[in-house]
């Protein structure tokens, strides 16, 4: 009956959010009181729990979360996106525009959301395809399974993070970013695969820009006007990421003294993004009200939803805890049952099923986490590896599938001009291959390092 009445709750989250069009986190606070209700918890007890567990997530990722928005908007605004592009396209060459493409929106949608990083390098996937005389839905398939790849498998990104903050991973956040980053290869790899097999099949209406005039590579670049250094562009994203593993190592090795506190201080999450800001300031164009107040506030804003999805996650996890469960998962001794890799088909399928049914990845990754985060102790799941390994299980599941209930699956139709057919063709389908793809990967992972 527990288990039955969570999985309403489940159900309810979900009916309310593609049915109903409420916000998920509403969505989520009601599928929380719900569960709260009738498990006969007492008032008292749901009260503390909603609070304990908004105020909890929120205490160890919450100012990451917002940094690491911050750092993404100031990337987008000063062109450092298009600088990181440049420096991919001088390695990968002009005859390997897909390529390219998809290794540039797997750099981008680090530290920027997929929908965001779409639009922002929509003109140049553009004028590239022109150049290089290639199909534009191929272009447009490869630039979207880039951004897809690190989008759901790497911090800083607020999915991600969710994830690991509900399972008790975020202490081991550099682990799961490298982790996540050697799992999101093989995803973005078959995306490019997809792209260059199907995408070149699809033809799409000739696009023009605003102004009537074929989109033109060097024009588009030039438009942009004085772009940063490449130092400048990839420093924001790749020091809080330095800082983050350095301080992992220290941590590892037991090192002592006052440089290595230094060293694990400022390895620490909220201060490695903190730093990461510090380094973006550079970018700004002028210091005024425009940039350090408006572009930093478009940060925030962008930021707030994701932070209260995050927390009525975290209450929604904990009054599930607090339920119960865990005690009826342990006396079912489900080890015996589910052990190693095999368990990790569990946060996949529940991911899978979540993001099909509402659209959201982050919202299909918080609530994952939280249902499967009162299993982890009972089965022994512990851990910098392990826990890190659960975190790319659920994001496995949370990119399978975007289709139409995906606001990314319009972003990359509307800005493509492809048919929606053709795009449950190319975009559909490539996801669905990418999420088997990284929990194959995972698994393997598992019996490899575990």
């Amino acid at each position: 009956m527990l288990f039955l009445i969570i999985a309403i709750g489940v159900l309810l989250i979900v009916l309310a959010t593609t049915k109903f069009k409420l916000h998920p986190f509403m969505s989520l606070l009601l599928g929380t009181l719900f569960v709260g209700f009738a498990t006969g918890m007492s008032l008292e007890l749901i009260v503390e729990s909603i609070n304990s567990g908004f105020g909890n997530l929120m205490m160890s990722i919450g100012l990451v979360i917002v940094f690491g928005t911050i750092i993404g908007v100031i990337l987008e605004k000063a062109g450092a996106a298009y600088r990181m592009a440049e420096l991919v396209l001088r390695i990968v060459g002009p005859k390997r525009p897909q390529l390219a493409m998809s290794i540039i929106g797997f750099i981008v949608s680090v530290p920027v959301f997929c929908d965001s990083g779409f639009i922002i390098l929509s003109s140049l996937r553009k004028a590239l395809a022109k150049r290089a005389k290639v199909a534009v839905a191929s272009m447009s398939v490869a630039l979207a399974t880039g951004l897809y790849a690190t989008h759901t498998l790497v911090p800083p990104t607020p999915g991600p993070i969710a994830a690991a903050g509900n399972i008790g991973a975020d202490q081991y956040l550099g682990t799961v970013i490298l982790i996540g980053f050697i799992v999101a290869i093989p995803a973005a790899i078959v995306g490019y695969l997809w792209a260059v097999k199907v995408g070149t099949k699809i033809v799409v209406e000739e696009e023009i820009n605003e102004s009537g005039e074929e989109y033109d590579y060097d024009k588009v670049v030039a438009s942009f006007g004085k772009m940063p250094s490449t130092f400048q562009a990839f420093l924001p994203i790749v020091l809080p990421i330095i800082l983050i593993a350095v301080g992992s190592v220290v941590s590892m090795v037991g090192m002592e003294g006052g440089l290595a506190n230094f060293l694990i201080f400022l390895g620490k999450p909220v201060i490695a993004l903190f730093a990461g800001i510090i380094a973006a300031l550079p970018l700004l164009p002028k210091y005024d009200e425009e940039t350090l107040t408006g572009w930093v506030g478009k940060g925030l804003v962008d930021a707030a939803p994701i932070l209260l999805i995050t927390g009525a996650g975290g209450a929604f996890g904990t009054v599930i805890k607090n339920s119960g469960v865990e005690d009826i998962i342990q006396s079912w001794n489900i080890s015996d049952v589910f052990t190693g890799a095999l368990f990790l088909v569990i946060p996949f399928i529940i991911a899978a099923a979540l993001k099909t049914a509402q659209g959201s990845s982050t919202t299909a990754l918080v609530v994952t986490s939280s249902l499967v985060a009162p299993m982890l102790p009972v089965l022994g799941i512990e851990g910098a590896v392990p826990l890190a390994l659960v975190v790319m299980a659920i994001g496995a599941g949370a990119m399978t599938v975007s289709h139409v209930n995906d606001s990314f699956f319009w972003v990359v139709t509307q800005f493509t001009g492809m048919k929606v057919t053709d795009a449950y063709k190319a975009q559909t389908m490539a996801t669905l291959i990418q999420g088997l793809t990284t929990i194959i990967v995972t698994m393997i992972l598992w019996v490899i390092l575990v």
